[in-house]
């Protein structure tokens, strides 16, 4: 079988909006997510600088009694798909349930609880510890507890693949669709890592950016660009066979019409020279569609502000689009979320499908100092109109992990 899949519902928890709505006028108008670090006591932290989402009660999606039993990440999770489920309209007293599948992507899980829950251990003993720990920061807890919700019977897992775990998880749920085996998929990622551990251990590593201006601070492809900095939030998507969402009248956002999934095998943490293993990815996704380096109207690049990462993702683009590249808008949105990791794709793709749905490419905000090894067009401070028919996104992750998906204009 080959079917073909849509998009018919969205959901978004992000540093600069708590709805889609709020989301994708933040990312069109440029607002930077990114604050000083509320969330703990910075004092000794080398980076202190994050993209926290803001004025979030967990109480306005579910039941009190149900916050208490789920980490932050999967707070965002139920949230993210409670906003996507009801955007789509789905019938719930006919869909298959047994049709019906849940893929999420995490990179970390329940971090937050786990450094809570550890000091409890230490301070108080083990007879404090909850009894719901493990529950609380298993990854896959927030697809068990968004299938329960909805009574998704079909297929539920977890793809953890570092920072392309959403970019992973949506191009399975588009791939179990396209083959047959669902009908309707609710898919995205979530994550909430901006906790005390994830944020030394990442500045450890030096991949976090020591910037104290957030405007300055990521700042992907530019020159002065020194690392990353971390969000949290999450995005939730609907994806659903054509006919199936034909035939009940559905609103249809955009069709996904390509994935590629591949390996670097090189280095834990290191992109693979030439980012020859991202362009592979690139070209597996737009080789589903058909597609020719012309077609691309955007590519909404993982862009973390790392040296590396910018460097060898535009030597990616470069080799897949020869000449052409110098054409297709690039923007990086991580200069306003900063980078969800695990959760990251989930957000592109909702800004890639409002690109498309709007005739609008985002921006890459904070760009000030060019550089000769990245001089693609990536969109600098102020985004564009224009006609938007086919996106491209990339999540590219520890471990040699490369995620693409290719979004394109419904046309029936």
């Amino acid at each position: 079988m080959n079917r073909r899949v849509v998009i018919t519902g969205l959901g978004a928890i992000t540093p600069v909006g708590n709805n889609v709505e709020k989301f994708w006028d933040s990312i069109k108008n440029g607002k930077c997510g990114i604050d000083v670090i509320k969330a703990f006591d910075i004092t000794d932290f080398k980076a202190t600088l994050a993209a926290e989402v803001k004025d979030f009660k967990p109480e306005d999606y579910m039941e009190k009694k149900e916050t208490k039993r789920m980490d932050r990440f999967c707070q965002f999770a139920m949230a993210a798909a409670s906003e996507a489920v009801e955007d789509s309209k789905l019938d719930w007293e006919t869909i298959d349930k047994e049709r019906l599948g849940v893929i999420l992507g995490s990179g970390i899980g329940g971090i937050g609880t786990i450094e809570e829950q550890h000091s409890k251990l230490i301070e108080k003993g083990p007879n404090r510890v909850s009894p719901m720990v493990i529950p609380m920061i298993i990854s896959n807890m927030a697809a068990g507890n968004v299938a329960i919700k909805y009574g998704a019977k079909g297929i539920c897992t977890t793809i953890v693949t570092a920072c392309a775990s959403s970019n992973n998880a949506i191009g399975e749920a588009y791939r179990n669709i396209k083959f047959g085996y669902s009908d309707v998929m609710i898919s995205g990622g979530s994550e909430a890592s901006i906790t005390p551990l994830s944020v030394s251990g990442f500045a450890s590593l030096t991949a976090l950016s020591k910037s104290t201006d957030p405007l300055r601070a990521s700042i992907p492809f530019d020159k002065d660009r020194n690392g990353f900095i971390m969000g949290e939030g999450s995005a939730i998507v609907i994806l659903e066979e054509l006919e199936h969402a034909l035939k009940r009248g559905a609103k249809i956002y955009a069709e996904v019409a390509g994935y590629g999934s591949t390996c670097d095998a090189y280095h834990i943490t290191s992109p693979a020279p030439n980012g020859e293993g991202a362009a592979r990815a690139i070209k597996l996704a737009m080789e589903e569609d058909g597609v020719k380096a012309e077609d691309i109207s955007y590519i909404n690049a993982h862009g973390t502000s790392t040296p590396y990462n910018d460097k060898f993702e535009t030597e990616a683009i470069k080799s897949v689009f020869g000449e052409y590249a110098y054409k297709v808008p690039v923007s990086s949105t991580k200069s306003m979320t900063g980078h969800l990791l695990g959760a990251a794709g989930a957000i592109e793709t909702v800004i890639s499908v409002k690109a498309i749905e709007d005739g609008f490419i985002p921006p890459t905000i904070g760009y000030k100092e060019s550089d000769p090894e990245c001089d693609l067009d990536y969109v600098p401070n102020i985004g564009r109109e224009a006609e938007v028919n086919y996106v491209l996104s990339n999540s590219l992750g520890f471990g040699g992990h490369n995620a693409t998906l290719l979004f394109k204009k419904y046309n029936a």
